[in-house]
């Protein structure tokens, strides 16, 4: 009997022992649980909070810059342009790849834009490049004209005479644009007047405006030296007008002529050996071969001028220029004219932008120990 209630007292104690241990457990499940629980909630709060910053930051922004926040809105859209109705094709001949050209193209599309005719809207454009190749030039413009395009516009001399000579015929509009002399190219008469459906705008370089500056730069230099195209309408009377004012301002010009792209390197060892500094003209082949004549002038430490901003950016000393790219505004803004019936084109004589704009390239002039004139740095627009 006693042996029976001791078994039944051990049983006892062992069921107390058990029930206790599985209620420390849950409160231990419990404290392991709720922690958790608590820390999530934190983090949700958080995020709720940040997202509704955000939101609000988000509604101030567009509050202030109700545009800012619509990502598809046009340039156009945002100056409050109203589209032009209709729609128009160009086609855009462009003579040779590099940047004063590219910009013409650029702000020709900017000007088009300015009086309503928005490429991708109701405009669309057709965009080819001859590759300083002529022939190339005549080919885009004839497959314009069988295109039956609404207007052509050529950039620079040699595509504007391939556009209009294709489209003369036809009787299709043309505007062009960096072309130095529209009376030597046969793209205006001798009075200014145009001698068909044809006009545009002028980049004749400021040879006065370039001369004073280069003698600012160099005091006692006393022979420039002039590379050209032969073939290029552009060209020739730029050489006409610096042999005329040279002797003003006691330069003699050595000036030599290329056929093609593949005759500069030897015409730029050639003329390196003859002068104190050469001056670029806005002849398309020289310009598009700029790199292979800065290298060997820079070797000799001869100075090179440029004639526009995209030239000094590579490294010419310095330049009196034409800003390209309001060039081409003033061209798209007349393209729009034509097109939108805001005068006939016969009657919109060519214009020209006469002011200059000098921009430098201290690290080439200093690179060939020149020291450029304070009142030069002073006026500059732009300073590389």
């Amino acid at each position: 009997m006693k042996k029976n209630s001791k078994i039944i007292l051990g049983v006892i104690c062992c069921l107390f022992a058990l029930v206790f241990l599985s209620g420390c457990a849950e409160k231990e499940t419990e404290k392991a649980t709720s922690i958790p629980a608590t820390q999530s909630v934190t983090e949700s709060s958080s995020v709720a909070v940040t997202e509704e910053s955000i939101a609000t930051q988000t509604e101030k922004i567009e509050e202030t810059n109700p545009v800012s926040s619509a990502n598809a809105t046009s340039n156009v859209e945002t100056t409050e342009v109203k589209l032009a109705e209709g729609n128009f094709t160009i086609g855009i001949n462009q003579f040779a790849e590099h940047g004063s050209l590219d910009n013409c193209r650029k702000g020709f599309i900017e000007g088009l834009a300015s009086k309503g005719l928005v490429e991708g809207k109701n405009l669309t454009i057709d965009y080819q490049n001859a590759q300083t190749d002529i022939g190339i030039a005549n080919q885009i413009a004839q497959i314009f004209v069988s295109k039956k395009v609404d207007l052509l516009c050529g950039i620079a001399t040699p595509s504007a005479q391939a556009c209009y000579n294709a489209a003369s015929k036809a009787g299709l509009p043309v505007i062009y644009t960096a072309v130095t002399s529209p009376e030597a190219a046969g793209l205006a008469n001798s009075d200014g007047t145009n001698p068909g459906k044809v006009t545009g705008t002028s980049d004749l370089l400021p040879a006065k405006a370039q001369l004073e500056m280069i003698r600012e730069v160099l005091p006692n230099a006393k022979k420039i030296g002039i590379l050209y195209t032969t073939s290029e309408a552009n060209s020739k009377p730029m050489i006409d007008l610096y042999q005329q004012l040279a002797p003003q301002y006691g330069f003699e010009l050595v000036i030599k002529g290329i056929s093609t792209g593949s005759d500069i390197p030897t015409a730029t060892d050639a003329i390196l050996n003859e002068v104190d500094c050469m001056t670029n003209l806005l002849d398309n082949t020289v310009v598009n071969s700029l790199a292979t004549i800065l290298d060997k002038a820079n070797a000799k430490k001869i100075p090179v001028f440029g004639s526009e901003i995209e030239q000094v950016r590579l490294g010419c000393v310095a330049a009196e220029g034409v800003d390209y790219v309001e060039l081409g505004k003033v061209t798209g803004q007349m393209a729009a004219d034509v097109l939108l019936g805001n005068g006939k084109i016969e009657d919109l004589k060519y214009k020209t932008i006469e002011e200059s704009n000098l921009y430098i390239n201290e690290t080439a002039a200093k690179n060939l120990g020149i020291t450029l004139p304070d009142s030069l740095k002073q006026r500059a627009v732009e300073t590389f």
